[in-house]
């Protein structure tokens, strides 16, 4: 064989070999890239992390709580992280949004809020092993809680007085039972209520567009009402003034019980004369001025003789009338 073909054979053969150790190199890289997700995916090395602390469930079904800082190590496929749990401060919003919430108050009024409670865990045996889904069961209480405290108020008073609100809400968070004879929300899930804050109370928009007009509509009617105190109270002056008269000019004139039909009487005369020095056309007042009391009498005037009637006849009559003067029947036919 000539030097120039064994050349050739011997390239041949060694990129055949550096071909295998490629695939071979390749094919490790990806077991071993597959391995690691795996492991990662499965959680065969997992890590605690400052403030955190992880649920684990054993093969034979144990629940234990991993709390140490680092990197553990568990058996994949026979054991299982149930819960990763934060130990700072956390968060819970009412309705588990930060929106507002419609509710209803006390008398059936619809209000907007929407409220914030600040809480730690504890006890993590009571928080993750005594209790399945703690932070579900955590938000119904919650809510259940906030919403009887806000319903037992009147509408004025959770727009009005906030602060006395939140603080009622924030004692019945930390020692209110969540049934009579039960545990508290602090001991159920072994948590510490940090605090508690209502963001927001308001009205609907249609809702404050009413108010705006029934606060309206009272001031209407509280002045309304003012003017007709100071008219009942300007009629009880007048009447008690009336009344001082009437009985100064009874003691002036030395009237007894008995006369008072005398007094009416002259006040009568008085009015009917009054009544015909206002109005001398189309009428002739007679006043009968007796003890026997009749009425007095008016006779309507016909058209001719309210005509004919001379303006002397009325002044004289007229005159008579105030200066005390009975006409007599015949005067009034010639009147006529």
């Amino acid at each position: 064989m000539e030097p120039e073909q064994r050349y050739r054979l011997l390239q041949r053969v060694r990129i055949k070999a550096l071909m295998k150790r490629g695939f071979f190199v390749l094919l490790l890289g990806v077991m071993v890239y597959y391995g690691v997700a795996l492991v990662y995916a499965t959680k065969t090395i997992f890590k605690v992390r400052r403030n955190y602390a992880v649920v684990l469930e054993d093969l034979s079904g144990e629940r234990r709580v991993v709390q140490d800082i680092g990197w553990h190590l568990r058996l994949p496929f026979f054991t299982r992280l149930e819960l990763e749990v934060p130990l700072m401060n956390q968060e819970l919003h009412l309705g588990g949004k930060a929106q507002e919430e419609r509710i209803m108050s006390r008398g059936n009024v619809a209000l907007w809020t929407s409220a914030m409670m600040t809480y730690r865990i504890d006890d993590l045996q009571r928080w993750g092993i005594e209790n399945k889904s703690p932070q579900t069961l955590l938000q119904n209480d919650f809510d259940g809680i906030v919403k009887d405290v806000m319903q037992g108020h009147s509408i004025d008073e959770l727009v009005s007085d906030r602060e006395k609100i939140k603080e009622e809400i924030y004692r019945a968070l930390k020692k209110r039972p969540i049934n009579e004879g039960g545990p508290d929300i602090e001991r159920k899930y072994g948590i510490e209520v940090v605090s508690f804050v209502l963001r927001d109370t308001r009205f609907g928009d249609k809702l404050a567009e009413a108010s705006e007009e029934k606060k309206r509509r009272e001031l209407i009617a509280e002045a309304e009402n003012y003017a007709a105190d100071l008219e009942a109270s300007r009629t009880r002056k007048l009447y008690s003034a009336y009344s001082d008269s009437i009985r100064e000019f009874r003691k002036a004139i030395g009237l007894q019980d008995g006369d008072d039909r005398f007094l009416f009487e002259f006040l009568n005369q008085q009015k009917w004369a009054t009544a015909y020095e206002k109005n001398q056309q189309g009428q002739n007042t007679f006043v009968l001025n007796n003890t026997s009391g009749a009425p007095p009498i008016v006779l309507p005037a016909t058209t001719e003789n309210a005509r004919k009637e001379e303006p002397s006849q009325n002044e004289q009559t007229s005159k008579n009338k105030v200066s005390g003067i009975r006409p007599t029947f015949r005067e009034a036919d010639k009147a006529d």
